[in-house]
């Protein structure tokens, strides 16, 4: 093992507040930076209303594959309130926008929809037909799997048939795994991967990709931005490309590629080894979003 330097590594920061002297914006993520699916974390809220009285603009991207003003609604129910943060963007808004201007006239709107059957709200406004078949559909929309303890396998078959008729897959939100609490989930990624595998066509919205930052690019413009999230295949990279800095919360996704048990040399060589996997690194890391 190569041992490891400081400077090969992004700084460690202790919150926010190290480095908010020079970020006038942010975006963060949500499911593992703002919450864990099922409520906010404990110093979340209290981030959020310092980062407003510093006057600093704070924009939501989540890979979430529903609308805004649905994730709005549900953060709200968390106690997170519109006044604590400027706007949100999703996957799911994205994907909603590309079915309305271009897609629904390019495939077709007989759609056969993967996911939990109350996430079809996400199209609520559109000309689609749902349908229970690949035989009958036009295209696939995956926005996750039907339920939390379903696997991979559990979707070959459908997966299998679509690809056959070469089904265009459009994938609303490109996370391969969330936790819910404690319990790991399967998301879209994973699915259209597979599909991939079978030779099938992916059409993705979120992050990593380019497009779903430049409503909150836009939001802040001239502004020095900070992007925080959970997901080196998502969030870091997505910031890389995007071509701003990035914080890793290294408690979220990774939180076992990272164990917080381990200290000094050993943790270090930890951090050398996990971002030697990628061909990109964030700025810095976090333990949690904290200020």
């Amino acid at each position: 093992m190569m041992p490891s330097t400081e400077k090969d590594l992004p700084r460690h920061l202790t919150g926010i507040g190290d480095i908010a002297g020079f970020y006038e914006g942010y975006i963060l993520d949500l499911w593992g930076v703002v919450h864990n699916g099922i409520a906010p974390f404990e110093d979340t809220i209290p981030t959020l209303l310092e980062m407003k009285r510093s006057k600093r603009t704070v924009w939501f991207l989540s890979n979430a594959p529903r609308r805004a003003a649905v994730v709005a609604a549900f953060l709200e129910g968390m106690g997170i309130l519109p006044q604590m943060y400027d706007g949100i963007m999703t996957s799911g808004e994205a994907t909603f926008q590309a079915l309305q201007d271009e897609y629904l006239e390019k495939w077709g709107r007989k759609c056969l929809h993967i996911g939990k059957a109350e996430d079809t709200v996400l199209c609520d406004g559109l000309d689609i037909e749902f349908v229970d078949t690949p035989e009958a559909a036009d295209f696939l929309l995956c926005t996750g799997v039907a339920h939390f303890d379903d696997t991979a396998d559990m979707y070959h078959d459908v997966l299998r048939a679509a690809a056959l008729r070469r089904l265009p897959f459009l994938c609303a939100n490109p996370d391969r795994i969330v936790h819910v609490g404690e319990k790991l989930v399967l998301c879209p990624g994973t699915l259209a991967d597979i599909y991939i595998e079978m030779e099938g066509k992916v059409t993705w919205f979120g992050k990593p990709y380019r497009q779903v930052y430049g409503h909150c690019l836009a939001a802040m413009p001239h502004m020095r931005i900070l992007a925080i999230g959970d997901a080196m295949p998502t969030d870091i990279e997505g910031a890389t490309g995007a071509g701003i800095d990035s914080a890793l919360v290294i408690g979220g996704i990774h939180r076992d590629d990272l164990a917080k048990e381990a200290s000094g040399a050993v943790r270090q060589n930890q951090f050398y080894d996990f971002f030697s996997g990628f061909p990109y690194r964030p700025t810095f890391t976090l333990e949690k979003l904290t200020w």
